[in-house]
């Protein structure tokens, strides 16, 4: 079989509207290289967008998914429950920054996870509004569309949204909107729109995901718990992409002082299989009636398993110091080469969750064609980019936490000769 084979019968059989970042059809992957249907090689810089932190078929993971496979793989845990879907919320409930009693639910993708926080926050405060930001990404069902700060793709064509949904500035540093911008929207809003006695809650993402990994300050974090305190608002951190060890910590939060009411998490939970949580205050995430919350494949048997390995290899190899490291050693080389590229305008990110951004020297202009030049050489020379950004224009690198170092600095010189020959146009 060929790429270009597949890629046409994709076109015959597969929606329009599920995008395509690459025509690369995988045959097998392990760690931080996947192989194609061609027998072509890549590293692998996206990682199934942050979800195999742990690398592709760590062998922890997958021998705790076998076990479970010769167990049971589905009773739905509302009909027979089980015990390490409790062992796992006690966990997690240990695991997420924040004091006092937490209790944790389980659903299946990052989208249930938030839709299933707005859920928790609106029953347990009785009020209807959510505020969210400009640039943040929380998924593609209703809810999570009109949370998301961004219009094309999510949005266009689908309609109205859901009501009660308000947006206001990210801090940007590099686009000059700082905190004191973000809390001054806030301010406008219960100005002019909103009573904040109607807020249920504030959704925000420690370090912006698909929006352009944007950090969120930590003036700004410390802000919104204020606000929230001062007027009975629940504080949610998406802590999707941000989760288990990507960002240095095993949750961004950790680097703020402060803590959100609840937490969602998905991606790098389950290592490559699918599942998602919510976790909180045990008051707030008690105020839905038996039955309001929950789902089918919600803590699905495998991805319990997967997730409980995930967790002991976080722990045994040690990967927050790790994504620290190599998150280090990124920034090094891309410094290196924003001393020759005048494309580059900012380097950021935490721990190994880091961005490059790109604009035109000439203008200063959010430069989307140089980002995309950058990611074809790469990916002609073997390495998969992915970009992101309200304007298309920012690289973010999501490689494999276990990423060996021979292939993370091979990785290096792809990129450092892709940047050159996109300049060379």
């Amino acid at each position: 079989m060929k790429n270009a084979e597949v890629a046409s019968r994709r076109v015959e059989a597969i929606s329009r509207g599920v995008g395509m970042q690459t025509q690369i059809y995988v045959d097998r992957a392990l760690n931080s290289e996947v192989w194609d249907i061609e027998g072509n090689r890549y590293i692998d810089f996206a990682a199934g967008i942050a979800v195999v932190n742990t690398g592709h078929r760590h062998p922890k993971i997958m021998a705790a998914v076998h076990a479970q496979l010769e167990r049971f793989t589905h009773t739905c845990h509302q009909v027979l429950p089980y015990e390490n879907y409790i062992h796992l919320a006690e966990r997690l409930n240990a695991a997420v920054p924040g004091e006092g009693p937490k209790k944790t639910i389980f659903v299946t993708t990052g989208a249930e996870a938030v839709e299933n926080a707005i859920k928790v926050a609106r029953i347990a405060t009785g009020r209807p509004a959510v505020i969210a930001f400009g640039g943040a990404f929380h998924g593609r069902t209703f809810m999570g569309m009109t949370l998301t700060g961004k219009v094309e793709p999510y949005k266009k064509g689908f309609g109205a949204m859901m009501p009660d949904v308000y947006h206001v500035p990210f801090p940007q540093e590099v686009h000059q909107v700082s905190t004191e911008d973000a809390m001054a929207g806030i301010t406008k809003l219960f100005k002019a729109d909103l009573d904040p006695a109607r807020v249920a809650a504030i959704i925000f993402e420690p370090v912006q995901g698909e929006g352009g990994f944007y950090p969120a300050p930590k003036s700004l974090v410390v802000a919104l718990r204020k606000l929230c305190d001062d007027n009975g608002i629940v504080l949610i951190a998406d802590e999707v992409q941000t989760g288990f060890a990507r960002t240095g910590t095993l949750f961004a939060m950790e680097a703020y002082g402060v803590s959100a009411d609840l937490t969602t998490m998905a991606k790098g939970l389950g290592g490559g299989f699918p599942i998602a949580a919510v976790t909180g205050k045990a008051s707030l995430m008690d105020a839905a009636n038996p039955g309001g919350l929950g789902g089918t494949y919600g803590g699905n048997p495998i991805g319990i398993a997967a997730a409980h390995a995930v967790l002991d290899v976080i722990e045994e190899e040690q990967l927050c110091a790790r994504a620290n490291e190599l998150g280090s050693r990124l920034k090094q080389r891309l410094e290196g080469l924003r001393a020759i590229t005048p494309e580059i305008v900012d380097i950021r990110g935490p721990g190994f969750m880091v961005a490059v951004e790109f604009a035109n020297p000439a203008n200063h202009v959010p430069d989307a064609d140089f980002t995309n030049r950058v990611k074809n050489e790469a990916q002609k020379r073997g390495l998969i980019l992915l970009t992101c950004g309200v304007y298309g224009n920012v690289v973010r690198f999501l490689a494999p936490i276990t990423i060996p170092d021979a292939i993370f600095n091979e990785a290096m010189t792809i990129l450092e000769e892709s940047v050159a020959a996109a300049r060379q146009g």
